[in-house]
This record gives structure tokens, C-alpha cells and sequence, in this order.
């Protein structure tokens, strides 16, 4: 198998894990009996991780290469995963989510360094496609945790049997992606200014850019099925569906996505598909049934399928410290909205209702819309460089 097909598995394995959770985030809360505003609280935890991960995951990256952060973050996230199945209460879920999320940042922080490598090393568009898998992946998992629940398997053995399953198979893929990559010299990297350096402005506005889509993919990921289940009065396994149609929808945008780079501008591209995120919206929240909420599902994963790929070329060709150090700062920033986005539906859901709560994303993913024209200038010049080669 090819280091293309390799890089695909990677991508694919790594969020199985965590698409089994998230169907059975309801049956986390009313296992600890948690209001909307406490299981929001609880979710706090993931960001708080991420972030502070991410505040070394430059350095890490720099110093340890992305094949070999890979290998060691790996294991470490699908055990995490495990965690939150055994708290018992709100502040060990919290916990156990902030582990969760420091794992989960840094090994995405490899990941995306060694697409990123591959386009500039072979040429080839690979970012998009592999984007793609890891929302197969994560519709994948997401089935694995509908299914489980639906036949009332624990959930800790779950994520138990798909650490036992995936790990071995995982790192073996990593080993296969052998990028030739510079690592830096310890001294140099522990020689650089330390403390917070404010990034260039058009990586900030990359940054703003994904953070709305990303928000709007963790707030679907958390609350979708919760959604479905307090408005339309959806079974279980129904809910999750909601789910799976939006996780579905993405990743055959995204596996398309590199075909739409050749044939569009990347700034057009990224703004339409926002608008229709936009109008998927609309439909969740005016649907007078299920079915129609689905749709609306399905439009929304499209119009926030690109969004994080092409966000992650553009910051690596972004003026900055290095790619590893420019795509560290936007995946702070992208998996911020991530983690961020059920948060502020909590806090509103509970406030209101859910309805209403899920529609606090509305205008964050406008604002991705008008700064779509930030991933023009930067991304342009990698463009054209693989377009002669594709």
C-alpha cells in the first residue's frame, strides 16, 4: 500500500474513538443526573486540555517530528477516550475530558503537519481526501456507539475493544508515513523567545475563519442527538442519525474537496460553502419533523466540510515561526471552537431551550463566510505550484 493510502488510515483510525462517544454523551448525563448547564460545565474540560497542550505543541512538534509525535499521542488518545466512562461525577468528567483534549491536539497537530508535508514533499493534493476519512472515521465511530447502545453495551468496553482493535494497525500506518521532515535541534528549540507571540494578521484571520466552522462541527457533535431527542421526540438510535447524516455529508465533501481546490478558487470555494452551512441551519430550525431536520443536517456537515483542510494549508503557508508552528496555533483556535461550541449551547439550552441553543452558532459561521477571503493569498502560491502536478 501506498504512504498516500497509509496517511489515508491514519486519518481514518484516529477519531473512530471519539465519534463512539458522542452518541452516548446523553446516557453521560443522565448517568451523573446533569442539567444542560452542568453537562456544559463538565464539557469545559476538553478546551481547557487543548489549549494547554497547544501552548508546547509547536515546540513538540519542532523538537519530535510529526511521525514520532504520532507514535507516542496515538495510545495515549484512545485510552483517553476511555475516561469519561468512568467519572462519577461532574468534576471527574471534567477531568477526564481535559485529558482527552490534550491528547487529542497534540497527535491532530502531527497528523495534519504530515498531510501538509506530504503536498509540499509529492505534489499532490492529499489534505481534503484525508480530511474525508477522518470524517468517515468519525461516522464510523459514530454507528459503532449508536449500535453499542443500542444493544446496551457498557460504554467503557467499548472504547476498551476499539483501543484493543485500532492501536496496533494505527502505528504500524504511522510508521509507513516517513516523511522527510527537518526536526530542530533541541538548543534551537528551547532557545527561542518563550511566552505568548501575537501571530500574523492573516493567520489570525485564517484562525477566525475555522474557528466558526469548527464550533458549528463540535456543537453538532455534542448536541445533535440531545436535539433530536427533546424536539422531535427521537429514539435513541433515530437521534444518532442526526449524527451520521451530518459526519456522512462532510466527509463526501471532503473527499471531493481536493477535485473542488483544482476547479474553484480556494477563498469562493470556502465562502459558498458556509452559505449553505447557513441555509442547513435554517432548516434544523424550522423542520416540522425529523426528516426534514436530517436534510438540514446533511447541509450543514457539507457547508463546514472544507473549512479545517483548507484552513490548515493556507496557515502553513502563512508568514509565521514554522508550519509546524502556524498550524499549532490554528489547531489551538480550530479545536477551541471545537470544544467551545457545546459550551455556549449549554449555557443558552438552558436558558431557553435547545432549539434556541443550537442556533448560537448561526453567527459565527456567517462570520467564517466574510473571512473566507483570508485563505486566499496565503494558500495561492501552494496552489498553483500543485496544480501543475495534478
Amino acid at each position: 500500500m501506498s504512504m498516500r493510502n497509509w496517511l489515508f488510515f491514519v486519518f481514518f483510525s484516529q477519531p473512530v474513538a471519539l465519534g463512539a462517544w458522542l452518541p452516548r454523551i446523553p446516557e453521560v448525563q443522565e448517568k451523573l443526573v446533569l442539567s444542560p448547564a452542568e453537562l456544559a460545565v463538565a464539557l469545559i474540560g476538553a478546551p481547557i486540555g487543548t489549549l494547554s497542550a497547544l501552548l508546547v505543541a509547536g515546540r513538540i512538534g519542532d523538537l519530535l517530528g510529526a511521525q514520532k509525535t504520532m507514535l507516542i499521542f496515538y495510545p495515549l488518545f484512545f485510552l483517553a477516550m476511555a475516561l469519561p466512562f468512568l467519572a462519577n461525577s461532574q468534576v471527574s468528567l471534567f477531568i477526564s475530558l481535559a485529558i482527552m483534549g490534550a491528547t487529542l491536539s497534540i497527535l491532530e497537530l502531527g497528523m495534519n503537519v504530515s498531510a501538509d508535508l506530504y503536498e509540499k514533499q509529492r505534489k499532490k493534493l492529499v489534505m481534503s481526501r484525508a480530511h474525508g476519512l477522518w470524517s468517515l472515521g468519525l461516522m464510523t465511530g459514530t454507528l459503532v456507539g449508536s449500535a453499542s447502545a443500542a444493544i446496551r453495551f457498557d460504554p467503557f468496553l467499548m472504547e476498551i475493544a476499539i483501543f484493543a482493535v485500532l492501536v496496533l494497525p494505527s502505528l504500524y500506518a504511522v510508521k509507513q508515513v516517513n516523511l522527510d521532515q527537518p526536526v530542530l535541534d533541541p538548543k534551537t528549540v528551547q532557545s527561542r523567545k518563550s511566552g505568548f507571540t501575537m501571530p500574523h494578521i492573516l493567520l489570525l484571520g485564517i484562525c477566525l475563519f475555522t474557528f466558526g466552522t469548527t464550533l458549528t462541527e463540535g456543537a453538532v457533535a455534542d448536541w445533535a442527538a440531545i436535539f433530536m431527542r427533546d424536539v422531535h421526540s427521537a429514539s435513541p438510535g433515530f437521534a444518532g442519525l442526526s449524527l451520521t447524516v451530518f459526519t456522512l455529508a462532510a466527509a463526501l465533501t471532503r473527499l471531493t474537496g481536493d477535485k473542488l481546490r483544482e476547479h474553484f478558487a480556494t477563498s469562493d470555494l470556502a465562502r459558498t460553502l458556509a452559505i449553505i452551512g447557513v441555509i442547513g441551519l435554517g432548516i434544523i430550525y424550522f423542520a416540522p419533523n425529523a426528516l426534514l431536520a436530517l436534510l438540514g443536517f446533511a447541509l450543514l456537515g457539507c457547508g463546514i466540510a472544507l473549512g479545517f483542510p483548507l484552513a490548515v494549508t493556507a496557515a502553513a503557508n502563512a508568514p509565521g515561526k514554522s508550519s509546524a508552528s502556524n498550524v499549532a496555533v490554528l489547531t489551538f483556535l480550530a479545536l477551541s471552537g471545537f470544544l467551545v461550541g457545546p459550551i455556549s449551547i449549554g449555557f443558552v439550552a438552558e436558558a431557553t431551550n435547545i432549539k434556541i441553543g443550537l442556533m448560537v452558532i448561526t453567527p459565527m459561521l456567517a462570520l467564517s463566510a466574510v473571512l473566507a477571503s483570508t485563505l486566499k493569498s496565503s494558500s495561492s502560491k501552494s496552489q498553483n505550484s500543485e496544480s501543475q502536478t495534478t
